[in-house]
């Protein structure tokens, strides 16, 4: 009998409601893609693009050639846009598949053609454009004045329209701080990518799936809609910052994370506990150790900085993580035994540990603690609609 130490529950029918949700507030003419890079953000990539797919999702998006294998394992046919850089002597793969891949500029579009122009059939492609992330993509000069720079760019894109074996079907890019209260930034990038495709279309361009929104994007920035948005972190809900306008769009929460108390001690004042020592209780106490830890996505900065729920209270951790052992205090927590359930995110009782908490403890984001899961941790689904 499987028993898995820790897992995480993942709740479908939230995603499905997240999802609806953010069509309910993205243009009526604009195409929906479900961002289930990075195993859907520890999710788990394959159950969460099914149910996206059957919630309203039009495309899928991704980071690397591998994510993309197991979705078609997997016999989602969906469309995939990779967003990751891709090896030229891939080509084959990237048709055998049906990807849409992402060039950077014309270095790569040329590379890529001079594989692709081999096969039977061309490469569909994105061309990323770079207008204000300093990432990766074709940078635009923030001076929408200087007509030479962007007469440049614009020569670039028709020489990779003409290019052999590339079908340019799409341009996108992605905003740097879409998410913060302060506008200007995203106004601005969003008045260059628009700018832009009114250049082209001057040209006789015309690209059929032109697309800038994320999550942020989505919620705060409706002009930014444009033949598609890209939600990511949406619609596992949880919002991009606290600087978003939660008023405008519900999200709930998909994953719960769980484990299990295994042992617990009475312990003297003055007992020392875990690696370096590093906490001396200041009492007489209980401690229960609870098997998660760093291997799990768990992470170190959580020594000693932050809390479980055991029995609908809180638990301090104690102590340092370790790769397969966390300790809580739970002398002020009557009758703890082993086999309890302890929630690392999520709620117990009226007690909610939810993402965003973990996140500010460690000074990081949501996005880092849902998708830090390794592999290990067991994930578990519920879905009301697959029955």
């Amino acid at each position: 009998m499987e028993y898995p130490l820790v897992r995480a529950c993942i709740d479908l029918d939230a995603i499905q409601k997240n999802i609806q949700n953010l069509k309910q507030i993205t243009d009526k003419k604009s195409k929906f893609m479900a961002v289930v890079k990075a195993d859907g953000y520890g999710h788990g990539a394959v159950k969460v693009a099914q149910k996206a797919l059957q919630s309203g999702a039009d495309w899928l998006g991704i980071a690397r050639l591998n994510e993309a294998v197991e979705l078609r394992k997997a016999g989602i046919e969906a469309l995939l846009l990779v967003f990751g850089y891709i090896h030229p002597a891939q080509a084959g793969m990237i048709n055998d598949m049906n990807l849409v891949t992402t060039v950077y500029g014309l270095k790569m579009a040329k590379a890529l053609s001079s594989k692709a122009k081999l096969l039977n059939k061309p490469i569909k492609v994105h061309l990323k454009i770079d207008t204000g992330m300093g990432r990766v993509g074709m940078v635009i000069e923030k001076n929408l004045s200087d007509k030479t720079a962007r007469k440049q760019v614009l020569k670039k894109i028709e020489e990779i329209v003409k290019l052999p074996g590339i079908d340019l079907k799409g341009l996108y890019t992605h905003f740097a701080a879409a998410d913060c209260k302060d506008r200007r930034y995203t106004d601005l990038q969003i008045e260059l990518f628009a700018s832009l495709l009114e250049d082209l279309k001057k040209k006789g361009i015309e690209l059929s799936t032109c697309h800038a929104a994320n999550s942020a994007g989505i919620i705060e920035f409706p002009g930014s809609h444009f033949d598609m948005v890209r939600a990511g972190i949406s619609i596992y809900g949880l919002y991009p910052s606290g600087e978003v306008d939660q008023s405008k769009v519900k999200l709930t929460p998909a994953m719960t994370l769980k484990s299990i108390v295994t042992a617990v001690r009475e312990v003297p004042k003055g007992f020392c506990v875990s690696y370096g020592m590093t906490h001396k209780t200041r009492k007489k106490t209980k401690l229960a150790s609870v098997p998660v830890g760093y291997a799990d996505g768990f992470s170190r900065g959580f020594s000693s900085n932050g809390t479980l729920l055991v029995k609908g209270h809180r638990a301090p951790v104690v102590g340092r993580i370790c790769m397969d052992q966390t300790m809580i205090d739970v002398g002020d927590i009557p009758d703890v035994t082993p086999g309890d359930e302890v929630v690392l995110i999520g709620s117990q009782g009226d007690e909610i540990l939810g993402a965003d908490e973990l996140a500010n403890r460690i000074n990081t984001i949501n996005y880092e603690i849902v998708s830090a899961l390794t592999p290990r941790v067991k994930r578990i689904y519920s879905d009301s609609g697959s029955g």
